[in-house]
């Protein structure tokens, strides 16, 4: 017999999948302990896993999948085929209209590509404190994206407008903003993204007393310190997401936590293991967050032992958006299942983390 964690491991389905299909009656465990309720499989259910895997990740609705499963194991080898066929022309009927809509969202795009490129080509050279541009470096480094297909996420945007520079950084499934006050730049909006390498080269620059100088001209970015000493390099040629668009949410409860002490509760509380991003295939941890009717936040088992709500979030996400945070008491805001949960600062609503949540299968 198999434990439910060495099928997951094994298959390539995450726990929370094995336990979704098994209250579907897709895939039923051999044995169940009626005391402790954990789950074991044969093994000869490991084939009837993987197989469940490859279907998922190929988009068959579940409908299909327990005739696919039930002819499979019967051997009814004309069905499961027939099955398999009629899926795959659904999706190639899908690709084909979803490439008739990209084609006219591709001439959309080139309609908008010149007044985005506007924002990119500007100049500005505003002032700013160096240590307030340190700590806002520190507080959105941490959301910047690596995936080499999306390179416009692979930096920090640098938002220049009015008397503000708004760094943002996401990398999909978390986004950082954090907002500085500058003096010096009474020009339009400029925008750049800056690549990592040189975000970096600019936190080991900032943090002295000094006022420092940010200079944004093309795709040349400079940050230049009042004793001489500067980096340069360029930006990226590319265009950043608009980022107000995604900070636009209901408002959800909010709840201050004692940092220290709510950071403990996620590292030590109750984990979902073995989480499967669809994306990538990155294998992950949750902690499934709720509220309770006095507003408190709590790390839940299952997200049943609480009162509202239950939000799952990827948990060292969480981790990281705490420290990033940089307070001992932040506010956390939580909304629907299905909106992101919110990491504010108490004293500054400029600067905030926002993590998208998990859609858990069960």
């Amino acid at each position: 017999m198999r434990s439910i964690g060495e099928t997951a491991r094994d298959s390539g389905l995450s726990v929370s999948a094995l336990r979704f299909y098994d209250r579907a009656g897709v895939l039923v465990p051999a044995w169940v302990d009626p005391v402790s309720g954990y789950r074991w499989y044969a093994p000869g259910q490991l084939d009837e896993a993987r197989l469940l895997a490859r279907l998922r990740r190929a988009d068959m609705p579940l409908a299909d999948i327990r005739l696919v499963l039930a002819g499979w194991t019967g051997a009814d080898t004309d069905l499961v085929r027939q099955l398999l066929e009629a899926h795959l022309r659904r999706l190639e009927r899908g690709l084909s209209d979803a490439r008739g809509e990209f084609s006219t969202l591709r001439a959309l795009l080139d309609d908008r590509e010149k007044p985005m490129t506007q924002l990119r080509t500007a100049a500005a050279r505003p002032a700013l404190g160096s240590p307030e541009l340190a700590a806002a470096l520190d507080a959105v480094r941490f959301a910047a994206g690596t995936d080499p297909e999306l390179p416009m996420l692979g930096g920090v945007l640098f938002d220049i407008e009015g008397d503000a520079l708004r760094l943002v950084a996401t990398d999909r499934y978390r986004l950082a903003v954090a907002r500085v006050p500058v003096t010096g730049h009474g020009g339009p909006r400029v925008q750049v993204v800056v690549p990592l390498p040189l975000v970096d080269a600019m936190r080991a620059l900032a943090g002295g007393p000094e006022t420092v100088r940010l200079a944004a001209d093309g795709d040349r970015v400079t940050l230049e310190t009042g004793g001489g000493r500067q980096v340069a390099g360029r930006s990226l040629d590319h265009d950043f997401p608009d980022y107000r668009r995604l900070v636009s949410l209901p408002a959800g409860r909010r709840t201050v936590v004692d940092v220290a002490a709510f950071r403990q509760a996620v590292q030590e509380g109750p984990v979902r293991t073995g989480e499967v991003r669809e994306a990538d295939g990155a294998v992950f941890d949750v902690s499934v967050l709720g509220t309770d009717a006095d507003g408190t936040v709590r790390v839940c088992d299952d997200g049943t032992d609480a009162d509202g709500d239950r939000v799952a979030v990827n948990r060292a996400f969480l981790l990281d958006a705490l420290d990033a945070g940089a307070r001992e008491r932040l506010v956390l805001e939580l909304g629907a299942s299905t909106a992101p949960v919110a990491v504010r600062r108490p004293d500054d609503e400029g600067t905030f983390s926002l993590l998208m949540p998990v859609r858990l299968d069960g």
